[in-house]
C-alpha cells in the first residue's frame, strides 16, 4: 500500500487469475466493505450467505481481495487475518454443528438446519429396535403388566386352520409371562405346536393333557415349566390325543373334563390359554366349557370370515346348555398385510360388526414370527425387536388392561 493510496498497484507479472478486481457495491453495504469487509469473507469462509454477497451460489468478485492483498501488503496480511479470524468467529455462531448455536449474520435468529433430527427422531432405527427389545424382555422385572383379580381362562379358538392360533397363544402368553404374571398353557392341539413354540418336549410317552382327559391324572403331574420363562407352564400333546375324541365319546360328563382338571389345579394362575385344534370337535367343545372367555384370531382374508358365523354359533350354543358364563371377549387380527386393500377392508368388515372387542393391536406378516417356532421359541424371545414381537406385546397389554378396567373379562 502506497502513502496516501488506498490500494497498492498490481505486478504486472501477476498470475491470470489474480487480475484487478473490481468492487461490487451492495445495498446494504459500501464498497469498501465488499473489498474488505470482515462480514463478507467471514460469510464465504463459513459457508452462509453474508451481508455483502448476493446470493450464496454466487459470491460476490470482492471476496477474493482479502487473500489477494495478503499476499501482496503486509497492510493485506493484517486484514486477512482479521477477516481469517472473523470468520472462525462467524462458523461457531452463525452455523449449526460447529460449535453452541448462536445467532445467524443474517437476522440474529437462531439458524437450525433442515437436516437437524427432532428429539423425537435423533435416535437411529437400531437403536429403537434395542429399545423395543429391552422393553419385552424386561430383563430387569421393573416394567410389569396388570394382574388380574381372579384367575381368566381364555380358550383360543377357530375351526379354520391356519389363522394363527397356536402362534397367538404362544406368544401372548410369554409376553404375559415376562411381565409378572403367572401363565398356563394346555396344547389341546394333537399336533403340538404349542409344545413346540415352548419347547417343550411331546413326543410318545410323554405324560400329557391326554392323560389328564381320559385317566383323569392331576394337571400339575403333566404341567412342565418352560425354559428361559419364569412364571411359564405348558400341558403339552403327544399324538395319543388325535385318538381322545373316539373315546370321549362313552365318557360321563365328557364335555367338561378338561374343566374339571383345571379347577382341581393346586396353583393358581392369572392366565390359562388352551390351543384349541382347528376343528368344532369334542376336545373343543372341552375347550369352550373349561373358559370363560374366548379369543378368536381372525386373518385378513375373506376365507377366513366364512366359518365365523359358523364358530360363533357353537359357542352359543355352549353358552345356552353348558357354559354360560362364555363369552367372546376378543377378537385379534392376524396376518394383517398393509399392501393389499383386502386386508383393509377385512379389517373394517370384522371392527363394524364386533366392536370393542376387536384389540387395536394388529399382527402383521412377519417373517421372524415364522422363524422362531424352528429354534423352539416364540418370536418375544427370539427378536424380541422385530414388528411382529412389538406387535403381540401391544396386543398382550391391551388384553391385560381390558381386564382390569373391566373386573377380569377383557
Amino acid at each position: 500500500m502506497q502513502p496516501g493510496g488506498e490500494y497498492a498497484a498490481r505486478p504486472t507479472s501477476a498470475p491470470p487469475f489474480s487480475a484487478p478486481t473490481v468492487a461490487v457495491p451492495s445495498v446494504s453495504a459500501p464498497p469498501a466493505a465488499a473489498v474488505s469487509g470482515p462480514p463478507t469473507g467471514a460469510s464465504l469462509a463459513s459457508g452462509s450467505p453474508g451481508v455483502g454477497s448476493p446470493s450464496p451460489a454466487t459470491p460476490s468478485l470482492g471476496a477474493e481481495s482479502p487473500s489477494l492483498e495478503a499476499a501482496s501488503s503486509p497492510g493485506g496480511t493484517a486484514r486477512g487475518a482479521t477477516a481469517s479470524a472473523d470468520g472462525a468467529a462467524g462458523s461457531a455462531t452463525g452455523v449449526s454443528g460447529a460449535g453452541a448455536p448462536g445467532p445467524s449474520v443474517n437476522g440474529g435468529a437462531e439458524h437450525v438446519s433442515r437436516e437437524t433430527p427432532n428429539r423425537d427422531e435423533d435416535d437411529p432405527p437400531l437403536a429403537m429396535e434395542a429399545l423395543r427389545a429391552v422393553q419385552i424382555l424386561n430383563p430387569s422385572g421393573e416394567i410389569s403388566m396388570p394382574r388380574p383379580d381372579h384367575p381368566r381362562v381364555l380358550c383360543v379358538a377357530n375351526q379354520k386352520g391356519g389363522v394363527g392360533k397356536t402362534t397367538t397363544t404362544v406368544n401372548l402368553a410369554v409376553a404375559l409371562a415376562l411381565h409378572g404374571n403367572r401363565v398356563l398353557v394346555v396344547d389341546l392341539d394333537p399336533q403340538g405346536n404349542a409344545s413346540t413354540g415352548l419347547n417343550v418336549p411331546h413326543h410318545a410317552g410323554v405324560p400329557d393333557v391326554y392323560d389328564c382327559l381320559i385317566d383323569n391324572v392331576p394337571l400339575a403331574e403333566v404341567a412342565q415349566p418352560v425354559e428361559g420363562i419364569p412364571n411359564l407352564f405348558c400341558v403339552p400333546a403327544t399324538i395319543d390325543l388325535a385318538g381322545a375324541e373316539i373315546e370321549l365319546v362313552s365318557v360321563v360328563a365328557r364335555e367338561s373334563r378338561l374343566a374339571r382338571a383345571i379347577t382341581a389345579h393346586p396353583e393358581k394362575f392369572d392366565y390359562v390359554f388352551i390351543d384349541c385344534p382347528p376343528s368344532l370337535g369334542l376336545l373343543t367343545v372341552n375347550a369352550l366349557c373349561a373358559a370363560q372367555e374366548v379369543l378368536i384370531p381372525i386373518q385378513c382374508e375373506y376365507y377366513a370370515l366364512e366359518g365365523l358365523n359358523q364358530l360363533i354359533n357353537n359357542i352359543n350354543l355352549v353358552r345356552q346348555h353348558l357354559n354360560p358364563t362364555l363369552d367372546v371377549s376378543t377378537i385379534l387380527l392376524t396376518m394383517y398385510d398393509r399392501r393389499t386393500r383386502l386386508a383393509d377392508a377385512v379389517e373394517q368388515d370384522v371392527r363394524n360388526h364386533f366392536g370393542d372387542k376387536v384389540l387395536e393391536a394388529v399382527i402383521p406378516r412377519n417373517v421372524r414370527v415364522s422363524e422362531a417356532p424352528s429354534y423352539g421359541q416364540s418370536v418375544m424371545t427370539y427378536d424380541p425387536g422385530s414388528r411382529g414381537a412389538t406387535s403381540y406385546f401391544e396386543a398382550a397389554l391391551e388384553i391385560a388392561m381390558r381386564g382390569v378396567n373391566t373386573g377380569g373379562t377383557a
